[in-house]
């Protein structure tokens, strides 16, 4: 009984730990998060930062991926509660309300991305990520007969994450409100290979 309580406290531990890193990365940025201020965040001995972490680098790639994990969850728990490709659409662009662009949750994103070119145990953590989000749009879109459901799903994923990029810079139309052109835009016949005579 006393190890599983000590293997408890230990789990909480780490996992407070985790939660102060995500509050942190938006509130003071990637590279200003250090062991002093995650642990005084936590509540927690300075110390036991590198008793649950090999490194600084290491917590925040943990609480960056776990974020994200859980970021792109509720789009992809929306899209596999749609009933056709234009509900799914509608129900992608709809899960993007809970981000402004400036929210934490937008900002955490952008911080761990640009460090993510920089780290490349960051960079893999967030391609598998990425990978496996686009395979469960993809697989969504071919159970729903949508034509090239993989380069559609890569479209998607680089619409999402461009609206919340452009959302912090400047005004952009309504998630919503984009439903209807996007839909026409795809519906639109494809540009053959052909080259017209000069």
């Amino acid at each position: 009984m006393p190890a599983e309580t000590a293997s408890e406290r230990g789990r909480q531990t780490r996992q407070r730990l985790v939660a102060a890193a995500i509050e942190l990365i938006p509130e003071v940025g990637w590279a200003a998060v250090t062991t002093r201020r995650v642990a005084e965040r936590a509540g927690v001995r300075p110390g036991l930062v590198h008793y649950h972490f090999d490194s600084v680098a290491s917590l925040l790639t943990t609480a960056a991926v776990e974020f994200a994990r859980e970021a792109l969850g509720t789009p992809l728990r929306e899209l596999r509660a749609a009933s056709d490709p234009a509900d799914g659409l509608v129900r992608l662009l709809a899960a993007l309300d809970a981000y402004d662009g400036r929210d934490p949750g937008s900002l955490l994103m952008i911080e761990a991305t640009l460090a993510a070119t920089r780290d490349a145990a960051l960079r893999a953590a967030f391609a598998e990520l990425l990978d496996d989000f686009r395979a469960d749009v993809a697989e969504w879109l071919t159970g729903h007969a949508v034509p090239d459901a993989a380069e559609c799903a890569a479209l998607l994923c680089a619409l999402l994450d461009g609206i919340v990029l452009h959302r912090g810079l400047s005004q952009t139309p309504d998630a919503r409100s984009l439903a209807g052109p996007l839909g026409r835009l795809l519906a639109a016949p494809a540009p053959t290979d052909e080259r017209s005579p000069r």
